[in-house]
């Protein structure tokens, strides 16, 4: 068996735009999760009981359904309801939507571990619901809750792949579409295995970095 590197190189402007499309869903669909899980996790914790059984239901009714019936939903059933999106739009959506509910878990595992004698301290300096969570709370949880952002980033990061099933240009798309023309699958997959791994190992790292800055922010 030998390896035709030579196809990877000819294709290598095409490979190289489907990397940025994917870092760009990824990273995008990501920091939207983040943003809608810490609304959804600070209703939860100051929402009324009502609107905290709404929101529990949602939850388990999302982490219940697969990502790519998700995404067959929005796509492909959107239209019926007047949702038309494009691929890419919608691919982002989708990861924004169906990470929203594991990152509004973590935030409120990080809620539930501060002490309550810290929030108790800040309500007799006549701090608001607001304040303590942005002043004792979110600071606080942050060190506790990166690991396990960051795993779930990397599990993100490999859910791209799945936008290839709508027509999304990202790697694994045009890797596979470039293995089936030429019949190099072996050197497609592994440059698609090394782009992933980069990917993740860069995130792991910065992860890392980032908990130990906080750590010692903290200290201070």
């Amino acid at each position: 068996m030998t390896f035709d590197l030579s196809i990877i190189t000819a294709n290598a402007g095409a490979i190289w735009n489907a990397f940025l499309v994917t870092i760009y869903t990824w990273l995008a669909g990501s920091v939207l999760g983040l943003m809608a899980g810490l609304l959804i996790a600070a209703l939860m914790l100051f929402g009324g009981r009502p609107l905290q059984l709404l929101l529990r239901v949602f939850i388990e009714l999302v982490r219940g359904t697969p990502f790519l019936v998700i995404l067959f939903l929005v796509y492909y059933g959107g239209p019926s309801f007047g949702l038309r999106l494009g691929a890419m739009t919608a691919g982002v959506l989708c990861i924004a939507f169906y990470s929203s509910v594991y990152f509004a878990e973590i935030f409120r595992s990080g809620f539930a571990a501060v002490p309550r004698g810290q929030l108790e301290a800040g309500e007799c300096l006549g701090l608001g619901r607001l304040q303590l969570l942005w002043r004792v709370q979110l600071p606080q949880m942050l060190v506790l809750i990166l690991p396990a952002i960051v795993n779930m980033l990397t599990i993100l990061c490999k859910e791209t792949a799945v936008l290839s099933i709508i027509t999304v240009p990202e790697l694994t798309a045009v890797l596979t579409g470039i293995g089936t023309r030429t019949f190099t699958f072996i050197e497609t997959l592994l440059v698609l295995c090394i782009a992933y791994l980069l990917l993740i190992e860069i995130t792991s790292r910065a992860g890392r970095w980032l908990e130990h800055r906080v750590g010692i922010y903290l200290q201070r």
